[in-house]
């Protein structure tokens, strides 16, 4: 059987393998490269099943077994409070949307300091475990977070953690895990259970047999339930953050205000008129990445997204970079001044064009990007633009600014 375990950071790589019953099958270990944006040299290097797990954003690790991958982890030490949680999510569902298992490691809290206030604990944004359970729902593959190791849960007074010069995270000592959650932990010991048990089941059925069967499993069970019973203990409900950022509003409104796009021979096409309301993201923002791909992509889940494809929506998905303003007297909305423009959009966009390599003649290639300019041939520039263009043009259906609008017809 052939291991390979793709990694952004090898310390995560071999925390993973020496610690779990992956060291027994001696897997390879393989640099995982972002996008054609970020690594022009290597990334068409990538095998085509990998490309497909990172066409949004790349997880912190990839692990698969005979060409197949079967599960994909993400780490962060971040506060999880409002956005911040769901900032990596299009990880995530690019992970689960090609059927592979995702693991998220997440701090319970972490301990924050602002002006003027004393040390305090920011919990997570409990919104995430629901995300998490209706992409489950969606796609029958496992998408479990797991606490990244802390003391908050025996120390709930942040001046009095003995980890405070870490915002009360526990890393473990071994300095080969640099950055990786303690191993003695309850959570990492979860963690590396459910993976042994990922593994044990793979390897029995093979990979395509075993997915379709890991949520039965009892462990698997017990862990979404887990998820389930936090949402809840930690007073989970649908108007936290970035929920309390959207406005549903009926899907006319928003083609009245789209029609000054229309003329003689164009009418906006059908997708967005099959749905009768519209889902609104408003970022006041200016035009910009992180957090909100992912919280974007979050909102698909928790409240718009019944299938496995954007078409299979209840709701069409809008963001907007402004304030919304509906008009109920004439049936439409209007778009307060926002701090974002077209003009930044399509600015990202142009940028990426640089990585572009389809203008030129053969004779124009160097050797090293005869490869490259193949990968892109079939894919186009999909793999080469920044990653908050390539996810906000997959889960929008429509993405307003003040000064302009793009749409998906179909």
């Amino acid at each position: 059987m052939n291991f390979r375990v793709w990694y952004s950071t090898e310390s995560l790589a071999d925390f993973i393998i020496e610690n779990t019953s992956l060291q027994n099958h001696h897997p390879v270990k393989k640099k995982l490269f972002e996008s054609d944006a970020k690594s022009s040299k290597d990334f068409h290097k990538l095998p085509d099943h990998i490309k497909k797990i990172v066409y949004l954003d790349a997880p912190d690790l990839i692990v698969e077994l005979n060409a197949e991958p079967i599960f994909t982890i993400e780490v962060s030490s971040e506060a999880g409070t409002g956005h911040n949680a769901f900032q990596r999510f299009a990880r995530l569902a690019a992970s689960v949307e090609n059927d592979v298992p995702a693991f998220y490691v997440y701090p319970d809290a972490v301990i924050v300091k602002r002006t003027n206030t004393n040390e305090k604990w920011d919990k997570i944004n409990p919104l995430i475990f629901k995300a998490l359970d209706y992409m489950m729902t969606i796609y029958r593959i496992p998408a479990f977070l797991f606490y990244f190791a802390s003391d908050f849960s025996v120390q709930k007074d942040a001046k009095l953690s003995k980890f405070k010069q870490s915002k009360g995270l526990v890393y473990e000592k071994n300095i080969k895990y640099a950055g990786c959650p303690d191993l003695n932990n309850s959570e990492t010991a979860s963690l590396m259970k459910i993976i042994d048990i990922l593994i044990e089941r793979v390897c029995a059925l093979g990979v395509i047999n075993a997915r379709v069967k890991l949520l039965s499993l009892r462990e698997f069970m017990d862990r979404r339930s887990f998820m389930i019973s936090e949402f809840t203990a930690k007073q989970g409900n649908m108007d936290l953050s970035p929920l309390s950022a959207t406005k549903k509003i009926p899907t006319q409104y928003l083609l009245n205000y789209l029609n000054k796009y229309e003329n003689g021979t164009y009418k906006i096409g059908e997708l967005l008129r099959s749905r009768n309301e519209t889902v609104v993201y408003q970022v006041d923002a200016a035009f910009r990445g992180d957090p909100y791909p992912g919280c974007l992509a979050a909102i698909d889940y928790l409240v718009c997204r019944e299938g496995k494809s954007f078409e299979e929506r209840k709701y069409n998905l809008v963001l907007l970079w402004g304030k919304l303003l509906v008009d109920e007297n004439n049936k439409t909305i209007c778009i307060g001044d926002g701090k974002s423009s077209i003009n930044d959009f399509i600015k990202d966009v142009r940028a990426s064009s640089s990585k572009n390599l389809l203008d030129k003649s053969f004779d124009e290639l160097s050797n090293y990007e005869i490869p490259r300019y193949y990968m892109q041939v079939r894919y186009g520039s999909m793999y080469s633009k920044v990653k908050h263009i390539r996810v906000y043009s997959y889960f929008s259906d429509c993405i307003l600014f003040p000064d302009g609008a793009l749409w998906r017809d179909a």
